[in-house]
């Protein structure tokens, strides 16, 4: 990442850890606070400040829609974990192992209180959008959610079923919010349709990239446990397309490893490893990848501004696809 992303990423870190989200009772605030400074990419926040930046809009004027884009991202988070039985979030424990559900569910719901409230901080005159946006994107992130947990009782998920669950569940907030930022810079409609495709596409390349360095990442540069999908037998891209490939011994000792219940991880993750290598579901993934980061590109492409303006957005973009956690 270069100098002039770095410093933004650091000023939506520090907007952050000055932001107050209330005091008493401390039960309820201090679990937000916790969650909020686990971490992470800010990717959202950084695609709303360089959405408006596309068309030269004022970086403060950015910083709290993008927050609160940020609020409700942690939201989904703290609530998705505690329906996953999750213990860990970004190598600490989640909150509701440090504290109990029904504190996780509260705090929970008063982040979401609290994305509006920064959110309803934009112009009046772009509110009524912004508020549309915002309310389709969020339940289209639970659609997607709930599509995720359905197909845990599933016993085969297509290839196309998987990637509208990740549009909806992952993609569609990476577009809502490069597209805040576009519509708070006063940028056409046509742009601002184009952006959130921009951001679609690359955030279903993002959730790719992510199965990949589950299965196939370094341990110390991902920051988890590396296979946690595969002992969890998610049903990720990489699954999915080797259960379409594998046949013979292939397909038996990989169904051995979906069914079996008392296994040790280690072994499991090696076992189901060595079979994604000799399908190449590596290289299929890492194809499908780019295949939408392609498009993503194309997308911005089109968008009305000098390509100088772009310049910054795109080095983000090939940041993400080129990253190792």
């Amino acid at each position: 990442m270069n100098e002039h992303l770095e410093k933004l990423m650091e000023g939506v870190n520090t907007l952050m850890s000055k932001f107050r989200y209330g005091e008493t009772p401390e039960e309820l605030y201090e679990p937000i606070r916790y969650i909020m400074a686990l971490g992470g990419k800010r990717l959202r926040p950084m695609l709303t400040i360089l959405g408006g930046g596309v068309y030269g809009k004022d970086i403060v004027s950015l910083f709290h829609p993008a927050l609160g884009v940020e609020i409700f991202h942690n939201f989904t988070l703290m609530h998705d974990d505690i329906m996953d039985k999750a213990p860990l979030r970004r190598g600490k424990p989640t909150v509701h192992h440090k504290w109990d559900e029904s504190v996780a569910i509260l705090s929970g719901d008063v982040m979401l209180v609290k994305a509006y409230e920064v959110m309803m901080q934009v112009p009046d005159v772009h509110l009524r959008t912004v508020l549309k946006m915002f309310n389709r994107c969020a339940t289209e992130v639970c659609e997607g959610q709930q599509l995720d947990m359905n197909f845990e009782k599933l016993d085969t998920v297509t290839e196309d079923e998987y990637l509208e669950m990740i549009r909806l569940k992952t993609a569609v907030l990476l577009g809502f919010a490069l597209a805040l930022g576009a519509v708070l810079a006063d940028a056409p409609q046509t742009d601002i349709d184009l952006l959130s495709g921009v951001g679609e596409f690359m955030g279903i390349g993002f959730q790719l990239k992510d199965d990949l360095l589950d299965v196939f990442g370094e341990a110390g540069k991902v920051g988890k446990q590396v296979g946690g999908d595969i002992i969890a037998n998610k049903k990720t891209f990489l699954l999915i397309e080797a259960l379409a490939r594998a046949e013979g011994e292939q397909r038996k000792t990989l169904e051995y490893w979906l069914q079996v219940k008392d296994f040790v991880p280690e072994e499991k993750v090696q076992a189901v490893t060595q079979i994604y290598r000799e399908l190449d579901i590596d290289k299929l993934t890492e194809q499908k990848m780019q295949e939408y980061f392609k498009m993503s590109h194309a997308f911005l492409d089109r968008v009305s501004v000098p390509e100088k303006n772009k310049a910054v957005l795109r080095g983000f973009m090939e940041w993400l696809m080129a990253r190792e956690h």
